[in-house]
């Protein structure tokens, strides 16, 4: 009877180790369906439906914007009724939309209904991104930081995978089968995300603001921040729309998509990377830091053809923007704004709009003028965010616990 009671004390302890794990394994699959395939398999399938079916560079930019548009829409309907569109059973029909809006693109050349479901599909991704956010900072709270940032990587993953399916078929496949690519590997990955659970997330809770003098210099610092986050949605989604296209034009082959899968194995460890960076080092100081290197990235292409300067600019800007997003909704958290997170990822969502529409006069005349824009954007978010650097108020005791839980990062 003792070994049958250790025997099942011991299994009992095996369970609990995997489970942080089996959390990071599961929310990992959903973002890289909802998000690094789902939303960013566009980046490098772009360039093939320009030469095979005939996209123009504007409805390309409008296409990017529709599905920036809902993933906008999303993220405010998960926002406004949490129990409905953020909770767990809302996970699996997100799943199912995304993978039929992929499989659709195919079945049509009209530009209305290339729109209609890639504005779904934003939406599809945001309500996906929401649950998984919260399973996972729910799920981990406690454990290890490093494991929401592996977690994260997930958007990474599903980059890469989506841009060496992407790779392959350049040479020996079609635009269609591209997409209908995107959406096996997006069902595939819903498979492991499937069992995902979440609680049914309620709007996020913050403690009236502290009184006298760090209240207002709160409110000081989360206004630079907010500013800089949003010019950051809007640099850095051009690069992430254009980048591949970009590419091609000047560096030969197949020197873009492979470009794209650098980008996706870049951003996989960047968030565990930048967290563990954080309680190292100022957070405002490494996002000045990030968002100066990620400027220089997405300026290289443009400023260096060639190749090698083009995978270099991919890891630069793999590595940086989903470390942006990590440390800036840390910072957003550790200022005690009430709904800091919220707040910025709806900047963030608005600059994301706009990126495309800005540059879209400018396309006609190709892709490197769209990337200078971009690298000016984040230059500028760069500086707005360097103003933390000023008597950041590093220390404002500890918070509560409500609050803790929403330390971890959100989305790009």
């Amino acid at each position: 009877m003792t070994s049958v009671r250790e025997h099942g004390t011991d299994s009992g302890e095996a369970t609990r180790a995997d489970r942080p794990w089996r959390i990071v394994g599961q929310g990992a699959a959903a973002l890289a369906a909802g998000m690094g395939v789902g939303r960013f398999a566009y980046t490098p399938i772009l360039p093939m439906m320009h030469a095979q079916a005939g996209l123009s560079p504007r409805l390309g930019a409008e296409l990017a914007t529709a599905n920036y548009v809902g993933y906008l829409l999303g993220a405010v309907a998960a926002i406004v009724a949490p129990r409905i569109f953020a909770s767990r059973r809302a996970l699996r029909p997100s799943l199912a939309v995304l993978v039929v809006t992929l499989a659709l693109m195919p079945l049509t050349h009209a530009g209305a209904l290339w729109s209609s479901l890639r504005l779904v599909a934003g939406i599809a991704s945001a309500l996906i991104f929401v649950i998984a956010a919260d399973a996972v900072l729910t799920g981990l709270r406690g454990h290890a930081q490093h494991l929401v940032g592996w977690a994260f990587g997930g958007i990474g993953a599903g980059i890469a995978l989506s841009g060496v399916a992407v790779l392959v078929l350049r040479t020996t496949g079609t635009w269609q089968q591209a997409w209908w690519t995107a959406a096996a590997l997006t069902a595939v990955l819903a498979i492991p995300a499937w069992g995902l659970r979440a609680d049914p997330a309620a709007p996020e809770a913050s403690p009236r603001p502290p009184s006298g003098p760090r209240a207002g210099s709160g409110l000081r610092w989360f206004g630079a921040l907010l500013a800089g986050y949003t010019l950051e949605g809007t640099g850095y989604i051009i690069a992430g729309t254009f980048l591949v296209a970009a590419i091609d034009q000047t560096a030969p082959g197949l020197a873009g998509s492979g470009a794209w899968v650098l980008v996706g194995l870049a951003a996989l460890p960047s968030t565990a990377l930048w967290a563990w960076l954080g309680h190292l080092w100022s957070r405002p100081a490494l996002v000045l830091v990030a968002l100066v290197v990620q400027a220089a990235g997405i300026a290289l292409p443009v400023l260096a053809g060639g190749i090698v300067p083009a995978l270099v600019s991919a890891v630069l800007f793999g590595a940086t923007f989903l470390g942006v997003a990590t440390l800036t909704l840390a910072i957003g958290a550790h200022l005690r704004i009430p709904r800091a997170v919220a707040i910025l990822t709806t900047g963030y969502s608005v600059g994301q709009i706009l990126g495309p529409l800005v540059v879209t006069p400018l396309l006609r005349r190709g892709y490197h003028p769209a990337l200078l824009v971009g690298a000016a954007l984040v230059a500028l978010a760069a500086a707005t965010t360097g103003v933390l650097r000023h008597r950041f108020p590093h220390h404002l005791g500890p918070l509560p616990r409500r609050v803790r839980a929403v330390r971890q990062p959100g989305s790009p």
